[in-house]
């Protein structure tokens, strides 16, 4: 048995075919082209699809379905994506379409859920019955399985851990809220409270790490600058570890699950990140006293996770 995941985002579409043992066989990237009618943008996955496809020996009628994770708000039951800001999606029929492009079954859902449920096959939330996969990227991307489904809500919105209010009254967030977990957490967090550091302190060695210039920042500048000594650097990491766990902490406590598995640039920190993360986070959790903790481990997949994810979302219905 084949499958075919399709992972599309704003700036590539990557597609990947899998085996049955959740191995991939190949894969494919091309830019995304948008904004684009909708029509173009069926256009644009079939291609993926038949290219990959082709790439690994196989065609349509080797594959029992296309999964595809897309940003924003997917109905599952419609296949329609209802809101996708930085696709310019507005009740994009994205099932529908590719259908009747392609003669398959399509299934179609959150990318964050798809990545979530591509570690839970086979990733750093296998073996788990409850679990969270927190992407810290761009924004902060989030995926819940519980009961080795994955949950969306009423109305498939649900599980944006990263809108979730950590800061009254905080930094300004892209959904329109202010202080939202996204905003401190993510990579452009890191990267704000970087760049905030470096205006109070000139002489710090952030300055030098960046290229002299606070475009030069990215979600590594100021773990450079901590393990250079840096103590502009050190307080600046201290403080993203410190908003971090505050979320993590809001997820285990609503939550409980097994595992939380965390992907994206900044968690390529490995432990020198999850060390402090895990002592900050069993300060904070309401489970302090349980016997059962929640496993806090770096994910496994890497950008992997969401073709993969994509791919074996039949196995999700």
């Amino acid at each position: 048995m084949y499958y075919l995941g399709i992972d599309l985002g704003g700036t590539n579409i990557a597609a990947g075919v899998a085996d049955e043992n959740y191995r991939i066989l190949a894969k494919t990237s091309r830019k995304t082209r948008v904004p684009c009618p909708d029509e173009e943008m069926c256009g644009q996955l079939a291609e993926a699809a038949e290219e990959t496809l082709k790439k690994a020996g196989l065609s349509l009628g080797d594959i029992p379905w296309i999964g595809v994770g897309s940003p924003g708000t997917v109905n599952r039951e419609t296949g329609v994506v209802e809101f996708a800001n930085n696709l310019h999606f507005r009740n994009f029929p994205l099932r529908r379409m590719l259908e009747a492009k392609t003669g398959k079954k399509v299934i179609a859902d959150n990318d964050a859920n798809a990545a979530a449920f591509g570690e839970y096959k086979a990733g750093a939330l296998r073996g788990a019955k409850n679990a969270v996969a927190i992407t810290l990227g761009t924004g902060v991307g989030s995926g819940i399985i519980i009961g080795g489904k994955i949950y969306a809500g009423s109305n498939f919105a649900g599980g944006e851990l990263g809108h979730t209010v950590i800061v009254a009254n905080g930094r300004p967030c892209t959904c329109g809220r202010r202080g939202c977990w996204e905003a401190y957490a993510s990579a452009t967090g890191l990267i704000a409270s970087t760049r905030e550091a470096m205006e109070r302190d000139r002489a710090s060695a952030l300055w030098k790490i960046a290229g002299g210039s606070p475009e030069g920042v990215d979600g590594r500048t100021a773990f450079k600058a901590m393990r250079a000594g840096d103590a502009a650097g050190k307080a600046v990491v201290d403080g993203y570890i410190f908003y971090l766990a505050c979320g993590i902490a809001n997820c285990i406590n609503i939550f409980q699950p097994d595992i939380l598995c965390l992907g994206g640039g900044i968690s390529n920190e490995g432990e020198a990140l999850l060390v402090p993360l895990r002592a900050a986070v069993k300060k904070e959790v309401f489970s302090k006293y349980s016997s059962r903790q929640t496993v806090i481990c770096r994910a496994q997949l890497g950008n992997d996770a969401g073709i993969l994810g994509a791919a074996l979302l039949g196995e999700s219905e």
